[in-house]
């Protein structure tokens, strides 16, 4: 059950490129509040890094490792949590966060390539990267509009800047 003591703030979601990572890190810092990133969790739970998993193990076992982690981070986890970009698209990780303030960070193909680069190190991405995201992402458009309880443009956008207006939702919403 989710109770205020363990509830993150804001649960951040978008695909690769959106700044979820940056922008929690700024955001944990401008609500004083831890930032959990789930990728990042489950690297150090495996001992290996996501590419490393998808190829030794595959997407399933990824998957699987994912949707632990993320039902883990949203039981228990207060502040924020940052999500990797496929976690919505796990039914049960999409039905976990009903009741959570959800913040989709969208961000367009020009922005995202430039924070990313579409290196190897994302292996959704590592066949025709751009058309690879862009695929990706009309696909996963649909369900980050679903789950999400705000959707923040991060086209052009400073994380600090980002941080400030969703703050600011987080406010709003309280007062």
């Amino acid at each position: 059950m989710v109770t205020p003591v363990n509830r993150p703030l804001v649960v951040l979601v978008g695909p690769p490129g959106s700044g979820k990572t940056t922008v929690g890190r700024a955001l944990s810092e401008r609500l004083g509040a831890p930032l959990h990133d789930t990728d990042a969790a489950i690297e150090a739970t495996a001992g290996k890094s996501i590419s490393d998993i998808f190829v030794d193990d595959g997407e399933p076992a990824f998957r699987e490792l994912e949707r632990t982690e993320v039902a883990r981070a949203l039981a228990q986890e207060p502040g924020v949590v940052a999500l990797g970009g496929g976690a919505v698209m796990d039914p049960q990780t999409e039905a976990s966060l009903v009741g959570h303030v959800v913040v989709f960070l969208d961000v367009a193909i020009a922005d995202a390539s430039k924070r990313i680069g579409f290196d190897r190190s994302r292996p959704l991405l590592t066949v025709n990267p751009r058309a690879s995201w862009v695929a990706m992402m009309n696909a996963r458009r649909a369900t980050y509009q679903r789950v999400a309880t705000h959707r923040v443009d991060t086209a052009g956008r400073q994380p600090a800047d980002i941080a400030e207006e969703i703050a600011g939702l987080l406010e709003s919403a309280t007062a």
